[in-house]
């Protein structure tokens, strides 16, 4: 959307909450005919969305709590999204060291395998003799080591992933708007009635709208019990969520250099640690922790946190003396769980719920992965009413067939794939605004110079975070947020937004602080 109007209603369907799960709704919804608005609060991508841990797994550790329909329905989605988003969804390899009276043992993790094999209808080698593995997996802890499993799963760029749906959504009709926050519910007949719609507020601007709806779809993640209860209605007001917090590390690729997806288990607690290549750094995550943070805040990881992930990593990696001097950034990343009681935050379910109370269909929980699963239920029960999608919601390719990128010379080998994932029909525009060395990478990153000229152009770019932290990921590439290179992108951006000397001065002031409070290696 360029400006920020917001056209008249009343609308279909109200969707609120940027991440993939909003973006999901919005593009099954918009495909079908129906009127919807998206509105995101902060920037697309802003919450958990953009601090995934990057996996679009089938989820093989849930096959040991036994949530077989799960890991099914996830094994399914991560081959439908190979195929359909090549370049921005790719396969991942990972490789698990078996050593002596390391649980889980060889056998219990091949039949695992197994199991997810058939799932995804392949056969695979899984089983690698000591030195076999060690040759995948060089550097890994050796005392004790037998063999190894490797198995493949999926990754991508969280954050590109939610653009990309939200282009494929606004080609089918839909609109998107960031930084307009919902104040409260609107209901017929006041408080505790049917909800007819949002209040909103523009976060950039302060103007206030109202947007009427046949039906208004929370997709807010961790802080959906707020929306519930946001017209003081009792019904609606029971909390059912359970934030937890998931932080992760980024080291240079030369420090710690993999080939393979290193899958192991913490030494403290046993539970599931990994590290792997992505984007041109390593990558390594995550903890599972209760997040009793003010959601207004942006999460951080704590000292206690990166000390559980290097003490893993330094296990698993004891000739590499990797310490804290390594990291290049952190972040962390809210997930939103359905609270069930349980002591371990682990063992909480990973699956989607759906709540239909007065109006208001709240869509929370699940993963990543099943972004279009969880968007065909929602609307599912929205048919009940919005009786025009009965009959309609048989799955549907998730993007749009696009032309390939011409030949283009001056790209690096493997770009034009990796921008046709990430832009789909926009790829070639991409190319074609580039200026002079715009197409080389940015060093230290699989970035291309361009991609921030098309972000600055043509991607909702309010602040200078979003450019650095979701339309790139620089911010979590490069030590310092790419302090060192702010001038260029500064030439490259700023007559692009249009921002005189004194607004980029603030942003850019601005984003460095919070790179230092929220992505960076908090203090002893």
């Amino acid at each position: 959307m360029s400006g920020r109007e917001l056209p008249a209603g009343p609308w279909d369907v109200v969707v609120v909450g940027g991440g993939i799960t909003g973006a999901g709704i919005l593009l099954e919804a918009a495909r079908r005919g129906l009127r919807a608005l998206l509105v995101e609060q902060r920037d697309f991508a802003w919450g958990t969305s953009s601090r995934s841990s990057k996996l679009v797994h089938g989820g093989l550790r849930y096959l040991k709590e036994g949530q077989f329909a799960l890991t099914r329905e996830s094994v399914h989605e991560r081959e439908h999204l190979l195929r359909q988003a090549a370049g921005l969804v790719e396969p991942q390899s990972f490789a698990f060291g078996d050593y002596a009276g390391r649980k889980p043992g060889k056998r219990a993790f091949l039949v695992g395998l197994a199991i997810y094999d058939r799932m995804a209808r392949q056969r695979a080698r899984h089983y690698f003799e000591r030195d076999a593995f060690l040759a995948l997996a060089p550097n890994v802890a050796t005392d004790g080591l037998q063999g190894g499993m490797v198995y493949t799963d999926a990754k991508t760029d969280d954050a590109r992933l939610v653009l990309r749906v939200l282009q494929e959504a606004r080609r089918h009709g839909g609109m998107a708007i960031n930084y307009m926050a919902v104040e409260s519910l609107l209901c017929e007949g006041g408080q505790g009635g049917e909800v007819c719609g949002v209040t909103l507020r523009d976060g950039l601007s302060g103007a206030q709208h109202e947007a009427r709806a046949r039906l208004v779809i929370s997709a807010t993640g961790a802080w959906a019990d707020q929306l519930r209860s946001s017209d003081g209605a009792g019904a609606a007001a029971s909390p059912r969520l359970r934030p937890l917090r998931g932080s992760h590390l980024i080291l240079p690729a030369w420090r710690l250099p993999l080939a393979q997806a290193i899958s192991l288990m913490h030494p403290a607690d046993g539970r599931p640690v990994f590290a792997y290549p992505w984007e041109g750094v390593t990558l390594v995550g995550t903890t599972d922790v209760d997040h009793n943070d003010d959601l207004s805040r942006e999460a951080a990881i704590t000292r206690a946190e990166c000390d559980y992930l290097m003490a893993a990593l330094q296990a698993q990696f004891p000739q590499l003396n990797l310490s804290d001097d390594d990291i290049i950034a952190t972040y962390a990343g809210v997930r939103p769980v359905i609270d069930s009681g349980k002591a371990d935050p682990s063992k909480e379910t990973r699956d989607h719920a759906l709540w239909l109370e007065r109006g208001l269909l709240t869509v929370t929980g699940g993963k990543l992965t099943t972004f279009r699963v969880i968007a065909l239920d929602a609307l599912k029960l929205a048919a009940t009413r919005l009786p025009e999608l009965q009959g309609r919601l048989a799955p549907q390719p998730v993007f749009s067939v696009t032309a390939p990128l011409r030949y283009t010379p001056d790209l690096p080998p493997g770009q034009a794939q990796r921008l046709q994932g990430r832009y789909g029909a926009s790829a070639q525009a991409l190319v074609d605004a580039a200026h002079d060395g715009e197409l080389a990478n940015i060093p230290g990153t699989e970035t291309i110079w361009a991609q921030l000229r098309w972000a600055a152009r043509h991607e909702d770019v309010c602040k200078l975070e979003d450019l650095l932290l979701r339309r790139t990921r620089i911010g979590i590439q490069l030590r310092g947020g790419g302090v060192d290179i702010l001038p260029r992108i500064r030439a490259i951006c700023q007559p692009e937004l249009g921002w005189d000397d004194a607004r980029w001065d603030t942003e850019q002031d601005a984003y460095l602080t919070l790179w230092s409070t929220h992505y960076n290696l908090p203090k002893r």
